[in-house]
């Protein structure tokens, strides 16, 4: 974690949740992806290792290979997990944006002059 993170980076099944929401896919589209729209790299053993957990809990389904790629799709229990875990993030998120929005007038040193 770098010294201006405060929090660790989103959970790697939120991630892999997220970006299955978008259609199926196989392991390697599916890091290619999340890099993409979160900046966050995950390494194979955290995709196969999520895939697996998440298939467990039905969550996510395998598909029938093609060409030795293994594709998941999300799961109607995993559409609604997912909705349901972006809901929270979202009413924290705007709260939090809410609230720091009123506090940046009553800072003395204001949003320009903070450290980063």
């Amino acid at each position: 974690m770098s010294a201006r993170r405060l929090l660790p980076r989103p959970d790697p099944s939120l991630l892999v949740l997220s970006s299955l929401a978008g259609g199926p896919k196989h392991g390697y589209a599916l890091m290619k992806d999340v890099e993409a729209f979160a900046q966050v790299t995950l390494g194979p053993g955290t995709v196969f290792g999520c895939l697996a957990r998440l298939e467990e809990r039905g969550l996510v389904e395998a598909l029938e290979a093609v060409d030795r790629r293994h594709p998941y799709m999300l799961t109607a229990a995993g559409a609604l997990a997912l909705s349901e875990q972006l809901s929270e993030l979202e009413r924290v998120t705007e709260a939090g944006s809410r609230r720091l929005g009123a506090m940046w007038g009553l800072l003395r040193d204001g949003p320009d002059r903070a450290q980063t």
